[in-house]
């Protein structure tokens, strides 16, 4: 999980009602439709593109995180406006957060989208894992990705996956909530006291990101790769003119 600049970075989107939106410190009922410096307006797939486009994101196989804001909420997944990206990205490895409480739900989407879904990572939110058992289970989800998340220094986490590592798949995400579209440095102390536990598993950061230095200093702690959506957006990680 690299690319030739180093760490990894893999762009973000937030989807809510069909658009884009921008992420505010995990507040989402602050989220807004999204306005970028890479392309007008706030459609998926064209941000999207713009996205993969960007010289940061570079990688093989192209990768887009999505975070789909209606299913974490309690609604019904965007399922076909993640299979036209899955259709119009033929490439695309594609990481979806979509409120998952258990595996059956993350395979209840791979059925929904058909062969596509090969190139579907299911991520599994620790806010949204339903309990033990759930947490247990995602083992037999293949690509299955666990996110151990935060707000303001608090583990969100009804199943208990902070304190079993034993349960957690290769490839971890330290999903700082309230550094999320926030400017405020990436959530490094966090990375390095979860790394411990798991050392030789692929650890994965979001939130905080304001400059290439964030990046390198991201890449020092131990992470492969960091989701990445405002510093992008925003132009604060356009290579040097």
């Amino acid at each position: 999980m690299s690319n030739r600049q180093g760490l990894q970075v893999i762009p973000v989107l937030d989807l809510q009602a069909g658009q884009v939106v921008r992420a505010v410190r995990g507040e989402r009922a602050a989220y807004r439709p999204m306005q970028s410096r890479l392309a007008a307006g706030s459609d998926p797939l064209t941000l999207a593109r713009a996205l993969l486009a960007h010289p940061r994101c570079a990688g093989a196989p192209p990768t887009l995180y999505v975070a789909d804001l209606d299913a974490i909420l309690g609604g019904a997944v965007q399922l076909d406006l993640l299979s036209a990206l899955l259709q119009q990205l033929p490439r695309l490895e594609l990481w979806l957060d979509a409120g998952l409480a258990d595996a059956a739900a993350a395979h209840a989407v791979i059925q929904a989208l058909g062969p596509a879904a090969a190139r579907l990572r299911p991520v599994f939110g620790s806010e949204s894992l339903r309990d033990t058992a759930a947490l247990a289970g995602i083992d037999s989800v293949p690509g299955a990705v666990l996110s151990l998340d935060t707000r303001l220094n608090r583990a969100l986490d009804p199943a208990g996956a902070w304190s079993r590592p034993e349960h957690w798949p290769a490839t971890l995400i330290v999903m700082t909530l309230d550094r999320v579209g926030a400017a405020s440095g990436p959530d490094l102390a966090q990375l390095d006291d979860l790394r411990a536990r798991r050392p030789a598993a692929t650890w994965v950061g979001a939130g905080g990101i304001r400059s290439a230095q964030d990046l390198a200093e991201a890449q020092a702690a131990g992470a492969s790769a960091w989701l990445v959506a405002s510093a992008l957006h925003d132009g604060a990680l356009d290579p040097p003119r």
